[in-house]
């Protein structure tokens, strides 16, 4: 009787690779030198407990966010992806630009918003060129994909969170635009409430679409996600950066089955 796999997700680092399952986490980083490092921990905050549909994507979100102070502090040389300083500059770039589409008097609300979800992606975008964060983008696609379905694993990945990036802009955009009918006392909040649900509704989309990759609208909504790893997140690995890969997965494995033991 075959061992049931365990739902793991990840994330590239410019120097390295985080992978998480329900319970613990890894991350492996290679040293100037060519040593790998790894450090590994259970969740502190775990998002599988949260069953609200309404709640579950944010809870998943925040879950993410809470692992890399948590990697800070035991793997301090690990490089997380928003580090760089021209990364930062293309957030406020971005940030400004967003700022002037809204504030356009000649575009519509629908495509204010539209425009406006497309550029808040650039910072991402832009990480991922002119650094080894794409190719161990396709490493940690690469490991994980292996340990799912065997020999033949592709750089591009179906859980990839790229494939969030259809829904995400499809619902920000609806949201923002009923917000934007909201009386400007209540406007920013309303806003505020359209990004946390457009943050559940896409990741309960995205649900839908893994759950049924042969439906037309969803392999619609998944095409923006792949084509951005096929062309840009994404980068075939060396034989090095995948060896860091599997030292994190082979990590974090460990650690979920002595947490299920």
């Amino acid at each position: 009787m075959s061992e049931e796999k365990i739902r793991l997700g990840g994330m590239a680092l410019p120097n390295g690779v985080l992978v998480h399952g329900p319970q613990a986490w890894a991350c492996a980083i290679r040293h100037a030198d060519g040593r790998i490092e790894v450090a590994s921990a259970r969740k502190r905050f775990r998002a599988s407990r949260v069953t609200s549909p309404l709640l579950r994507g944010p809870a998943r979100l925040a879950e993410a966010l809470a692992l890399l102070p948590q990697v800070k502090r035991k793997l301090p040389a690990a490089q997380l992806p928003m580090q760089s300083p021209r990364v930062l500059v293309t957030m406020i770039g971005a940030s400004v630009a967003v700022k002037g589409i809204r504030d356009s008097q000649r575009l519509r609300p629908a495509a204010q918003e539209l425009i406006s979800g497309l550029l808040s992606l650039a910072p991402a975008v832009f990480a991922m060129r002119g650094s080894e964060l794409a190719s161990y983008h396709g490493a940690e696609h690469i490991a994980i994909g292996t340990y799912e379905h065997g020999a033949g694993a592709t750089k591009e990945h179906e859980r990839c969170g790229g494939h969030l990036i259809g829904p995400l802009v499809a619902t920000s955009a609806v949201g923002n635009v009923l917000a934007g009918l909201a009386p400007e006392y209540a406007r920013n909040r309303a806003r505020a409430a359209a990004q946390l649900g457009a943050v559940a509704a896409s990741t309960e989309i995205f649900g839908w679409m893994s759950r049924h990759p042969d439906n037309l609208v969803a392999q619609a909504l998944s095409k923006p996600g792949h084509e951005l790893q096929h062309r840009f997140s994404t980068a075939e690995p060396s034989a090095d950066q995948l060896e860091v890969a599997e030292a994190a997965l082979a990590a974090c494995l460990e650690l979920e089955h002595g947490a299920d033991a």
